[in-house]
């Protein structure tokens, strides 16, 4: 499996939500992606709506890669089981406060990717924050 860490730039809304994203959490990437051997893409996008599997072109100028270990039959049956959970749009504003972990009903990219692989409070979670944890080097 790898980890697919968007850093490209798009004009509009969601040009602006993943400036805002990048800027908050102090790093290069707005958005992740779970990438399995098939190629099939799986996380939680606002733009779909919340937990989905998808295929993704990768343009290489817009996505950094990290190869990670890790048991994928059980990050696959995660997505499985939290298919079409919502996007969560309130867990975003985590970064800023957060009283308590959060609604287990709706995730946000980083948090779907970080559950899927048994991480420990993937509510604390951006996609920074995992492109460093999984050894990808971030430097602000």
């Amino acid at each position: 499996m790898r980890l697919a860490f968007y850093k490209g730039r798009r004009s509009g809304f969601a040009g602006l939500f993943d400036t805002a994203v990048r800027w908050w959490t102090r790093g290069p990437y707005s958005h992740v992606e779970l990438v399995f051997p098939d190629g099939i893409a799986a996380s939680s996008s606002n733009r779909d709506g919340g937990v989905r599997f998808k295929r993704i072109d990768f343009a290489a100028d817009r996505w950094d890669f990290v190869e990670i270990g890790g048991d994928e039959a059980a990050a696959e049956a995660w997505f499985d089981a939290h298919y079409g959970a919502g996007y969560d749009y309130l867990g975003l504003f985590g970064f800023v406060w957060r009283p308590e972990a959060g609604d287990n009903r709706r995730w946000f990219c980083s948090e779907a990717i970080a559950a899927a692989l048994g991480y420990r409070d993937p509510w604390r979670f951006c996609p920074n924050t995992l492109a460093v944890v999984t050894g990808r080097a971030v430097v602000p």
